[in-house]
Order: C-alpha cells, then structure tokens, then sequence
C-alpha cells in the first residue's frame, strides 16, 4: 500500500466564515487574512494505491467553471490535480475509484469536466463513490448549502452510470486497510476514510477538521448545519484519536498535511506537524 498528498491548489475563503463565532483578533493568528478578510486555503486530496486500485480521495474544484465563479474564490497557485498525479507518475485515467467525502464544490468539482461543451467524467475509468443519504441532501439542497451542491458537479455523475453508493453505516469497510467514518454537524453524512498503514491509523479530515488551527473545540465553521453536531463530533473523535494516536491528514491546511495529538492545558492540540511522506 502507498499514499500519496495530491494538491488540486489553493483557493480563498472569509476568515469569519471558516471560524464562525471565533473573533478576528483570535484566529488571524493562524491564517492572516488579505486586505478582503479572505484567508488562502489548500484543496488536498489523497491518492491510495492499495491491491490494484488506485483510490482517489476528494478532487478540489476543478477548472470548468466561469470567470466570474473564479472570480469569487481566487483559485491561486501552481498546483493542480494533473500535475500533482503526474509527480507520481499517474494520469487521471489510471484512477479506478473517485471517493467524495461529500459534494461541496470545492471537494466534488474536479470530478466533471467540459468537454467541447459536453460535462463527462474527469476520470473516465473510475467508480465514483458517495453514499445515498448524502446524496439525496445534496441533489435536494436546502437553501443554506445550495451554493454549494453545484448540480453541474453532481448530476453527470449519475447519468455517466459511474456512481455506486457505500452503505451509510459508521465503520464500513471501503476496502481491507479502508474504513469509513461518518460525522453529520457539516453536512449530512460526510464520509471519512480511516487508513490503516504502515501499522499506524491515517484518518483524512475533510471539513471536520479542515485545517491544524481548527483543534481547539469551539473553532467551527459557519458553513457547518450543524454546528453543536459539530462540537460533540469533535470531542469523541480527538479524544479516541489521542488515545489511539491516530494521524490527522488536513484537506484545507495551506501548509501543514499530518499531525499527532498531545494533551495540553488547553485541550487536545497538534503535538508533531509533518508530511505525509515523513511517516
């Protein structure tokens, strides 16, 4: 089994929207803001190559939405998703599996493409996996998310005959070092992918966590639905993954991909930052 850290690039959100009721004066500490209050943010998927698949977590944004569209998140940087597998000598068409956390934009809409003005799948060999209670939220967005649950990241999906669903069940087996977690404060049943490698326990956060200074309980993002769902989430997972000492894997940390956790004075936070190929 390999994992590789794929960045699909960085894009810009508001400061007061990924830390909710946090003030200002707190959390431009951890990410200072531009001149708009928007914060840089990375878009990290993970590869996994494990018993002839080769599984991708997450896709970023993509590029086939409008200038004005791009306008509104600042997608800067040098990496893409094609660049990022071509490191490792993959292509998009050597994915067998796209695995979406969840479809907001910014996770499922590398997953479509245009091509001569037709949406088809960006992976034309892969299984696209969700589950079906979230993808029934998603396609039926309610009018807080809807900006979110772009329908053209998600309806080709379908039409391709590509998707399949994992039952909706926490602790599922994706595959044999692969298991599914499921939270529900961000969206409805967000899937997390809890690894088993190199005899250590990998889990990749998604939006429970999207970055290192989103530890500390009370940071939660405004984009959450549920965001005491959220609070209560938080606890059990840091407070088992402290005793199991599992490794976190950031999706939205612009520069830190993996931590562990250490108890301090203050609650459960980072005690060592590295790369995913460090472990």
């Amino acid at each position: 089994m390999k994992l590789y850290s794929i960045n699909a690039g960085h894009f810009k959100l508001d400061g007061g929207a990924m830390f909710g009721v946090v003030p200002k004066s707190m959390w431009e500490k951890l990410n200072p803001p531009d001149e708009n209050n928007m914060c840089n943010w990375a878009m990290r998927c993970l590869l996994i190559e494990d018993e002839g698949r080769l599984i991708l977590v997450d896709n970023g944004m993509g590029n086939k939405q409008d200038e004005k569209f791009f306008g509104y998140y600042y997608l800067n940087g040098d990496d893409t998703l094609e660049k990022s597998l071509a490191k490792y000598g993959f292509s998009k068409d050597d994915i067998t599996d796209v695995f979406l956390t969840h479809l907001h934009f910014d996770h499922c809409g590398g997953s479509i493409e245009r091509v001569n003005d037709q949406l088809a799948p960006a992976f034309k060999n892969a299984t696209y996996w969700s589950n079906e209670k979230h993808w029934q939220w998603a396609v039926h967005p309610n009018d807080r998310e809807k900006a979110s649950f772009l329908k053209e990241n998600i309806l080709p999906i379908q039409r391709s005959g590509k998707l399949k669903f994992v039952e909706t069940k926490e602790g599922i087996d994706f595959t044999k070092n692969v298991k599914i977690r499921l939270v529900n404060g961000h969206t409805e049943s967000m899937m997390l992918p809890q690894i088993k490698y190199k005899d250590k326990t990998i889990v990749y956060m998604a939006d429970l966590l999207p970055s290192v200074a989103h530890l500390p309980i009370p940071y939660v993002m405004a984009y959450d639905t549920r965001p005491l769902e959220t609070l209560v989430e938080k606890k059990s997972f840091l407070a088992e993954a402290l005793e199991k000492d599992f490794i976190l894997f950031f999706e939205h940390d612009r520069e830190i991909e993996c931590c562990n956790l250490q108890q301090t004075i203050k609650g459960i936070r980072s005690k060592e930052t590295f790369k995913l190929e460090n472990i």
